[in-house]
């Protein structure tokens, strides 16, 4: 029997995220496939994908300032994924949190939908983002996003199989899709594979982007971290007006529109790093004295992470950190996205501290591995495979 031939295809790939690293161990499972995605930004991605062969749209050919400022782009998002060529392949696997689900194949191509989330800002977060624009939204952009809503529920009527990234997502879409699906947790990083020193001597981090444009090297003192992209939807900024109340020394690191605010706002205690690379990263994982997620998302790739090194969580009592979480053995919830809950519920960390167990954090992670993705995905694919 002939080998399937299969493509991956992936909404952006402008700089790693959590997306992004499920793409990746895709990628390393399906080596031959080529991935097709809307905007790609080399230079971003940095080696992530190196040696793949990625394919992406026309919007590619657009002028760097507009590929820049990608979100003016908006309109052009819906038909851009129709006019890729999928009619060689048996297989297709999209990785969408928008717009990748939404393309057209031939009759006996199978078309499996890995969704991130169902197009948070035009279904249950439409009147927060509304809320949050600058200027007032005019009738035009509420137009836009009536229209995205249609699209969207249309486009995710074309998958012959969709899979969530966990119960949370899985509630989401048949909400709004109408769509049945199973949960398959995307895969984290497992921290024994990256073993890290404690010799701190020879890894300066040259950090020349933090407000007082130092240099620095990780603290000696324990602190708190966020790794997470820094758009208003992540609710870093909650954390930033709390940790300025407490006094408490908060890492932050990730980049995005947030970032100058964020700046701006952050007291002394506070470093926001910007981006920084996965070995960085690993090094501020370590050192952290718990992880802070804010935000209400449908996963959260980062706080597993963070248990992969051993570090309790302090987070939003909402979305899948429910399923990955447990309240008292790897860390502690809050329950309103403001400042002076967030601190309550960091200060309610702080008394139970001792009570947290390292290997008993690392072991709950494992429970979220690659290798365990690997297996499900596999099993799931030669399960729809044989069905033909």
């Amino acid at each position: 029997m002939e080998k399937p031939k299969i493509a991956l295809v992936h909404d952006f790939l402008l700089y790693p995220g959590g997306a992004e690293r499920v793409l990746k161990v895709l990628a390393d499972m399906y080596p031959e496939a080529p991935i097709y995605t809307l905007l790609y930004n080399e230079e971003k991605i940095g080696d992530m994908f190196k040696g793949k062969d990625i394919r992406p749209s026309y919007l590619q050919k657009f002028p760097k300032f507009l590929r820049k400022h990608y979100r003016w782009l908006l309109p052009f998002f819906p038909v851009v994924p129709e006019t890729f060529d999928f009619r060689e392949y048996d297989l297709v696997i999209s990785s969408s949190g928008a717009w990748t689900k939404g393309i057209v194949t031939k009759l006996d191509t199978t078309h499996v939908a890995y969704l991130h989330s169902p197009m948070r800002f035009v279904w249950d977060y439409n009147e927060k983002y509304l809320k949050e624009q600058k200027k007032k939204p005019g009738f035009f952009l509420k137009m836009i996003l009536n229209y995205l809503r249609v699209w969207d529920r249309l486009a995710a009527e074309r998958p012959d199989y969709i899979i969530a990234n966990s119960r949370y997502t899985q509630k989401r879409v048949a909400k709004y899709y109408r769509r049945e699906s199973v949960v398959i947790y995307p895969p984290v990083n497992n921290n024994d594979k990256f073993p890290i020193t404690n010799d701190k001597s020879n890894h300066n981090d040259q950090i020349s982007n933090d407000k007082k444009n130092t240099k620095y090297e990780i603290p000696d003192t324990k602190y708190f971290l966020i790794v997470s992209r820094l758009s208003s939807y992540k609710k870093v900024d909650v954390a930033v007006e709390a940790f300025n109340k407490l006094g408490l020394p908060l890492v932050i690191i990730g980049q995005g529109s947030q970032e100058k605010y964020l700046r701006k706002i952050a007291g002394e205690n506070i470093r926001i790093l910007g981006w920084q690379n996965d070995e960085t990263t690993r090094k501020y994982f370590q050192n952290a004295r718990a992880f802070i997620f804010p935000c209400e998302d449908d996963f959260g790739i980062a706080p597993v992470e963070a248990m992969a090194h051993g570090v309790p969580v302090v987070a939003l009592r909402k979305g899948g950190v429910l399923e990955t979480v447990q309240e008292g053995i790897t860390g502690e919830f809050f329950d309103a996205q403001t400042p002076e809950v967030l601190a309550d519920g960091v200060r309610r960390f702080m008394l139970n501290e001792n009570k947290y167990d390292k290997n008993v954090i690392k072991a709950r992670a494992q429970e979220f591995s690659e290798e365990r993705f690997k297996r499900e995905f596999s099993d799931f694919v030669e399960k729809i495979t044989n069905k033909k």
